[in-house]
C-alpha cells in the first residue's frame, strides 16, 4: 500500500492546529468516482489554459527529463498507466497534469510525448483528460539550445524522423505510434562502441540535424509542444513548471500561452511580437525559469520568507487559485508543501540524468492533496493529515 500524506485546502492559519484521522481504506482511495457520473470537463483557451473538471480526481507528475522507465513507474504509481508493458489508461475519470522538462537527459524524450498523448486519448474516451505545462527544456529546445541533450536524444530524434518519413507524413500516426516502436528500433540499432568511429560521429551529426528540423519553431514536435501551455488552471489550482509572480497574472495567463505557442508554431500576431516571448520562457523570474518558491527555505531569514509569502499570496488572490504546484527544482526531500502548503514543489530528480530518486506523485481531491510515494518495492502505512 502506497504511503501518503494528506493535506485539505483552503488553508488556515498555521497556528490552527491539524487532526490525524483514520486511514482510509485502499479501496476508497484507487475509486475514480465511476459510481456517479461526473460532469463534463470543460476546456477554455487555445491553447488549454483553464480546465473545469468537477469532483475530478488530479494527480500532478513533475519533470521527467527523457527516462521512460522512471515516467511509467510514476503513472502506474499514481493509478492512470497499466503494469502490464499494454500502456493502457487505467485512472478512469481522472485528470492527469505533467509539469513539463521532457526534454533534455534522458534518450527517450519523443516517447514519453507519445506517451503522454495515448494516455490523452484513451482518457478522454473514459472522461478524464492529460494535460502537460511546457518547461525551460522545452523553449530551451525550440530556441535551438541543445546542451543538455543526451547522446540517446539525438538517436532518437534521428530514428523518428526516418519513421515519420515512413509514415508518409502522417504525424499523427507517427507521433501516437511511436511509443510502441520506438523500444524495438532502439534494441536493433546497432551502434560502435567507440565514440570517435567514423559512422558515430555522422550518425550524431545526422541526429543533430534531426533535432533542429522537428524542434525549430514551426517544426513538427515544436507545434507538438505548442498544444501545450505554460500555465494551467484546474479549478482553484494552479500548474506551472517555474512559478507565477504577480506581474505574469496582470500580464494575462492566457495571453501569456497563445504568444508561447504562436512563437513555437513559427507565427507571431503582428510584425511589433517579439521572437521569443520573454516574460514566459526568458530571465530568471520568467514563468518556466522561476525559483522563488522552490528553493530551499533554509536559505531565507524570516523577513525574505514573509516576502515570498506575501507574494505567492498575491499571485494566488489575483489568479482566483487556492494553490500553486510546480515542478523544475528537484527537491531532494521529496514533493513538499510550503507557506501553508499554498505551493508544492513536485519535482524529485526521478529521471537517471538528474537523481535518479525514487518517483513521487501528487493527488488532489476536492480540498485535499497528499503525495504518493513508494519505499524501495514496499509500501508503507497512510497516514492521513487533516486541518480543523
Amino acid at each position: 500500500m502506497a504511503s501518503l500524506c494528506l493535506n485539505s485546502l483552503p488553508l488556515p492559519p498555521s497556528s490552527q492546529p491539524r487532526k490525524l484521522l483514520e486511514t482510509p481504506s485502499p479501496s476508497s482511495l484507487n475509486s475514480y468516482g465511476k459510481a456517479e457520473a461526473s460532469k463534463p470537463i470543460v476546456v477554455s483557451g487555445n491553447p488549454p489554459t483553464f480546465v473545469s473538471a468537477p469532483g475530478r480526481r488530479i494527480v500532478a507528475v513533475g519533470d521527467l527529463h527523457g527516462d521512460l522507465y522512471q515516467t511509467r513507474c510514476a503513472l502506474e504509481m499514481a493509478g492512470v498507466l497499466s503494469s502490464d508493458g499494454e500502456d493502457l489508461w487505467t485512472g478512469g475519470e481522472t485528470v492527469l497534469v505533467q509539469l513539463g522538462d521532457i526534454l533534455d537527459r534522458g534518450e527517450d524524450e519523443i516517447a514519453i510525448l507519445s506517451l503522454l498523448r495515448s494516455l490523452d486519448i484513451q482518457a478522454k474516451a473514459e472522461g478524464g483528460a492529460v494535460f502537460q505545462v511546457n518547461g525551460n527544456h522545452e523553449s530551451m529546445n525550440v530556441e535551438g539550445n541543445f546542451r543538455f541533450v543526451d547522446d540517446g536524444g539525438f538517436d532518437e530524434c534521428l530514428d523518428f524522423l526516418e519513421y515519420f518519413d515512413d509514415c508518409r507524413d502522417d504525424w499523427e500516426e507517427a507521433f501516437v505510434d511511436w511509443i510502441g516502436v520506438s523500444q524495438k528500433l532502439k534494441v536493433d540499432r546497432k551502434m560502435p562502441q567507440n565514440y570517435w568511429d567514423p559512422w558515430n560521429l555522422v550518425r550524431r551529426q545526422k541526429g543533430v540535424i534531426a533535432r533542429s528540423i522537428l524542434l525549430r519553431p514551426g517544426g513538427p514536435l515544436a507545434c507538438e509542444l505548442a498544444r501545450h501551455p505554460v500555465v494551467l488552471k484546474v479549478n482553484d489550482w494552479l500548474f506551472c513548471h517555474g512559478g507565477l509572480v504577480p506581474h505574469h497574472v496582470a500580464y494575462g495567463v492566457e495571453r501569456m500561452n497563445r504568444e508561447v505557442s504562436q512563437w513555437m508554431r513559427g507565427l507571431s500576431e503582428s510584425e511589433d511580437d517579439p521572437d521569443i516571448p520573454f516574460i514566459a520562457t526568458r530571465g530568471y523570474d520568467s514563468v518556466v525559469w522561476n525559483r522563488l518558491y522552490s528553493r530551499d527555505n533554509s536559505e531565507f531569514d524570516d523577513y525574505q520568507s514573509n516576502q515570498i509569502h506575501s507574494i505567492l499570496e498575491r499571485t494566488l488572490h489575483a489568479a482566483g487559485a487556492k494553490a500553486m504546484v510546480v515542478g523544475h527544482t528537484p527537491q531532494t526531500a521529496g514533493v513538499n508543501c510550503k507557506y501553508n502548503c499554498s505551493i508544492w514543489r513536485i519535482d524529485v530528480g526521478m529521471s537517471r540524468g538528474v537523481l535518479n530518486s525514487r518517483p513521487e506523485v501528487l493527488e488532489i481531491r476536492g480540498d485535499k492533496a497528499r503525495v504518493i510515494r513508494r519505499k524501495m518495492d514496499s509500501f508503507s502505512e497512510l497516514n492521513v493529515v487533516d486541518y480543523l
